[in-house]
C-alpha cells in the first residue's frame, strides 16, 4: 500500500519581480509547514520528521533557485512505501539536474545536496515527461506503520 500527501505552489507573474531567494524562502516556509503537518498526521514527529523537513527545505530551495522556467510550479510529495518514506520535489526544468559540489569552508552555499545525503538514506533524481523529480529516501523506524485512513 502507498500513502501520499501532495502540495504545490506556482510563481505568479507578480512574483517575478521578487528575488529568487525571497521566493525560495517563502515556498520553503510553506512546504515546511505542510510537511510538518502531514508527518504529524502520520504519527512521525521525532528526529525523522526534522530530517525530512530540513531536506524538503533544501530541495525546494534548490528547485526555486535553479529553475529557469517562468511561473514554474514546484510540487512536493511525501510518500510512504514501507519500509521507506520518500520526499519528492518536482519542478519543470528538466534540463538542469542536481549536482553535488565540493565547496570550500568559506563558500556561502552549495551544500544542500550534501546535507540531504547525510540526513537521508539515499537520494537521487529522475526526469519525467514534463518535470524532473529530486527525491530523498528515509527509512521508517522499526515498528512504525503506515497511517490509517490516509
Amino acid at each position: 500500500m502507498e500513502w501520499a500527501a501532495v502540495w504545490s505552489s506556482r510563481s505568479s507573474d507578480s512574483q517575478r519581480a521578487v528575488s529568487a531567494a525571497a521566493r525560495a524562502s517563502a515556498l520553503s516556509l510553506c512546504s515546511q509547514a505542510a510537511c510538518l503537518k502531514t508527518l504529524a498526521d502520520w504519527g512521525i514527529t521525532d528526529e525523522l520528521a526534522d530530517d525530512v523537513v530540513l531536506s524538503a527545505n533544501e530541495l525546494v530551495t534548490n528547485a526555486v533557485a535553479h529553475c529557469r522556467v517562468t511561473c514554474a510550479e514546484v510540487r512536493v510529495t511525501l510518500v510512504i512505501r514501507e519500509p521507506y518514506l520518500f520526499l519528492e520535489v518536482h519542478d519543470p526544468d528538466r534540463g538542469r539536474l542536481p549536482q553535488l559540489h565540493d565547496r570550500g569552508p568559506d563558500a556561502e552555499g552549495g551544500r544542500g545536496l550534501t546535507l540531504v545525503g547525510l540526513l537521508a538514506h539515499g537520494w537521487g533524481h529522475g526526469q519525467l515527461r514534463h518535470t524532473k523529480c529530486v527525491w530523498a529516501r528515509f527509512t521508517l523506524p522499526e515498528g512504525s506503520h503506515a497511517p490509517a485512513g490516509s
